[in-house]
C-alpha cells in the first residue's frame, strides 16, 4: 500500500518469472546478481542506533542519523538501492522490503514514488547513511491515509539504510534505462518491426503517476511505427522481451519538449516510466 504499492511492478507482477532480488547494477546487465543485505539480516540491521546528528525543517520533517555516509547528497533522477521499514508510533510495520522477502528494493528520487516526505528527505541523505526519518501526515498520507493499514493524521517513522545508487543499464540520446529484472531465458526482443504489450506507470517530477495501465485492466499495445509515441520510450524498449522489468527515464528533449502536454506534463519536464514486459510479438 505504501512503497510497495508503488512498487506493485517491481515485485508482484514478476512473480514466477524471477524470484532474485531486484538489481540493476553493471553486473546484472551481464547476468549477474549482487546481493548487499541477506534477508534474514534485514530487521536487525534497521534496528536505530545511538543517534550522532540530526535535521528539522520547518514542515515537521525530522531526520535522525545512527550512520553517516560520505560522497555527495542524493538528487533526483538519481536510483538508489534501499533497505527500509515504515512503522506507526505504536510500532506497527507497514511496509518494508522485508515484506516481500527483499534484499533491498530500488527507490528513484524526485518523481514521487512515495509520498512528499520521502523525496524531500532525500535531499538530505548520501550513501551509506542509515537514518530514522519522521514524516508528520502532512508529508506522509494525510487526512485520509491508508484504509486499512495507516490511520487518517498518523506520523510515518521510516528506518532507512541507503546502500548504494545504482547506474543505469544504458543511456540512449539521454534517455536513462534501469533493466531491474530480466527474463534471461527469454531469446526474442523488441526490433523496430515489433509490437510491444506491457504495462506501464508514469510520472513527471510535478505529477506522480499521472497514467497507470493497471487502472484499466488492459496492457499498451505499442509499435514502433505509431505516430505520436515518446521518442525516448521508443528507443528504451528496443531489445526489450517478455517480463522484463523496466525502468526509463525520458528528458525533456526526448519527450514532450518545451510544449509539455496539456495539464499532465509541464514544458520541460523529464518523464519517468515503470514498464514490465507482457509479450514481444
Amino acid at each position: 500500500m505504501v512503497l510497495i504499492a508503488s512498487l506493485t511492478m517491481v515485485a508482484c507482477d514478476t512473480q514466477g518469472i524471477k524470484k532474485d532480488p531486484v538489481a540493476t547494477n553493471d553486473k546484472q546487465a551481464k547476468g549477474k546478481s549482487t546481493k548487499v543485505v541477506i534477508a534474514k539480516d534485514a530487521v536487525e540491521s534497521l534496528k536505530p542506533k545511538q543517534v550522532i546528528a540530526e535535521y528539522e525543517d520547518k514542515q515537521g520533517l525530522k531526520i535522525h542519523w545512527f550512520e553517516q555516509g560520505d560522497g555527495a547528497f542524493l538528487k533526483a533522477g538519481e536510483v538508489v538501492k534501499l533497505n527500509y521499514d515504515v512503522r506507526l508510533e505504536d510500532g506497527t510495520l507497514v511496509d518494508g522490503n522485508q515484506l516481500l522477502n527483499r534484499d533491498w528494493l530500488p527507490f528513484l528520487i524526485g518523481y514521487g514514488l512515495q509520498t512528499k516526505g520521502w523525496d524531500l528527505a532525500f535531499e538530505k541523505l548520501k550513501v551509506g547513511d542509515f537514518v530514522e526519518i519522521i514524516l508528520p501526515s502532512t508529508l506522509a498520507r494525510g487526512e485520509k491515509g491508508v484504509k486499512g493499514l495507516i490511520p487518517p493524521n498518523a506520523k510515518n517513522i521510516l528506518h532507512i539504510r541507503v546502500l548504494d545508487r545504482i547506474s543505469p543499464t544504458r543511456i540512449i540520446d539521454g534517455t536513462k534505462v534501469w533493466l531491474l529484472e530480466e527474463n534471461e531465458a527469454e531469446k526474442v526482443k523488441a526490433s523496430e518491426t515489433s509490437t510491444v504489450d506491457f504495462h506501464y506507470m508514469v510520472s513527471t517530477p510535478t505529477n506522480p503517476k499521472y497514467d497507470i495501465s493497471y487502472r484499466r485492466n488492459q496492457p499498451f499495445s505499442m509499435r514502433f511505427s505509431d505516430f505520436g509515441i515518446v521518442k525516448g520510450l521508443k528507443k528504451a524498449m528496443l531489445n526489450a522481451k517478455r517480463a522484463d522489468k523496466i525502468w526509463i527515464l525520458v528528458p525533456a528533449s526526448e519527450a514532450y519538449g518545451e510544449k509539455g502536454l496539456v495539464d499532465l506534463v509541464k514544458p520541460g519536464e523529464s518523464l519517468f516510466y515503470d514498464v514490465f514486459v507482457m509479450d514481444v510479438r
